[in-house]
C-alpha cells in the first residue's frame, strides 16, 4: 500500500511538473549539460588541458579544428568549457547538498523544540535562531572569500565555503514550515501515544517538510555555482582543476578583456548563465507544483 500511494505520488508530480514548458526547458538543458559533462572523458583529452601539451596555438580564433577558438596557451575553449561542467556542477551540488542538510537540521531542530520543548526548547530555540540570524545579516560572498582565503585550497575548501554561508534561508524556511506540521493533528496524537522528540522529527515533521526541501534545493544549487564561479574567478579555487570560474579568471589574467578575445571569454559565462537559469526554472516549477498557493 505505501509504495503503491509512493508510485501514484510519483506519477501525479510528474504530470503537473509536465504542464510548465518553462521547467520542461530548464530540465532539458540540464539533462544536456549533464550528460554532457558525465561523457567529456570519451571526447576530450585531459592530456589536451595540459598548458605544458596543449595542441592549438595561443589565441586561434573559432574555426573548424576549434569551434571556440584557443585560449593563451593553444588550448582548446570548448574543451575546457565541457570539462569545466564536471568541476562547477559537482561543486553545485556538493555545496548544495552541505547547505540544505544543515538548514534543514537547524529549522526542525528550532521548530520542534521551540513549539513543543519546554523552557530548554525555548532557549535551544532562540539560540539556533539569533545564529541563524547571525550568518543571515553577513554578506554572504566576503563570509566565502573569507573562508576560502584561510583554509588550504581546493575544490573542498570551496564546498565549505559555500555551504557554510548559503544555508540560513533554508532554516528559516524549514523552521517555518515545521512550526506548520507540528500544529497538525496526527502529531499531537503520536506525541499522545508516547512518541518521543526523535521520533516525531524523524517520522512525522521531516518528511512533511521534504517538498519545501525539495524545492529550496533546486533553486540553492543555482547559487552554489555561481558562488563557486565568483570565488574561482577571484583566485580562491584550486589553479589545478578546470573550471568556468577558472576559465574566466585565468582570461581575465591574461588580458583577454582587453585584447578583446571574446570566445575566451563568452562560453564559460553563457554556460554559468544557462546552467543557473535551467535550475531556477525547474526550481520554481516544483515550487509550483508542490505549493501551488505560494508561487505567483
Amino acid at each position: 500500500m505505501a509504495w503503491r500511494r509512493r508510485r501514484a505520488a510519483l506519477v501525479a508530480f510528474a504530470r503537473d511538473y509536465a504542464r510548465h514548458r518553462s521547467g520542461l526547458v530548464g530540465l532539458a538543458i540540464l539533462v544536456a549539460i549533464s550528460a554532457v559533462a558525465l561523457t567529456a572523458p570519451l571526447f576530450v583529452d585531459e592530456s589536451g588541458l595540459s598548458i605544458t601539451q596543449a595542441p592549438g596555438a595561443p589565441y586561434e580564433p573559432p574555426g573548424w579544428r576549434y569551434p571556440l577558438g584557443t585560449d593563451n596557451f593553444g588550448r582548446s575553449v570548448l574543451d575546457l568549457v565541457v570539462w569545466g561542467a564536471r568541476v562547477s556542477l559537482s561543486v553545485g551540488f556538493l555545496a548544495t547538498f552541505v547547505s540544505v542538510a544543515l538548514g534543514t537540521l537547524v529549522g526542525v531542530t528550532a521548530g520542534h523544540f521551540g513549539s513543543h520543548g519546554g523552557l530548554g526548547g525555548r532557549v535551544v530555540s532562540t539560540v539556533l535562531m539569533r545564529v541563524t540570524d547571525w550568518f543571515l545579516v553577513l554578506p554572504t560572498l566576503v563570509l566565502a572569500v573569507a573562508l576560502a582565503a584561510v583554509l588550504p585550497r581546493g575544490v573542498g575548501t570551496i564546498v565549505l565555503a559555500i555551504g557554510l554561508t548559503v544555508w540560513p534561508p533554508t532554516a528559516r524556511l524549514v523552521r517555518a514550515q515545521t512550526l506548520a506540521v507540528e500544529a497538525r493533528p496526527y502529531v499531537e496524537r503520536a506525541r499522545a501515544l508516547g512518541g518521543g522528540h526523535a521520533h516525531v522529527m524523524l517520522w512525522h515533521v521531516l518528511p512533511n517538510v521534504m517538498p519545501v526541501v525539495l524545492a529550496q534545493t533546486t533553486l540553492l544549487v543555482a547559487t552554489s555555482i555561481i558562488a563557486e564561479s565568483t570565488l574561482s574567478f577571484l583566485g580562491m579555487g584550486d589553479p589545478a582543476t578546470v573550471s568556468w570560474g577558472g576559465v574566466l579568471e585565468a582570461a581575465r589574467n591574461a588580458g583577454a578583456i582587453s585584447a578583446g578575445i571574446w570566445w575566451y571569454m563568452i562560453p564559460p559565462g553563457l554556460a554559468i548563465a544557462a546552467v543557473a537559469l535551467s535550475f531556477t526554472l525547474c526550481g520554481r516549477a516544483v515550487e509550483s507544483v508542490l505549493n501551488p498557493r505560494e508561487v505567483r
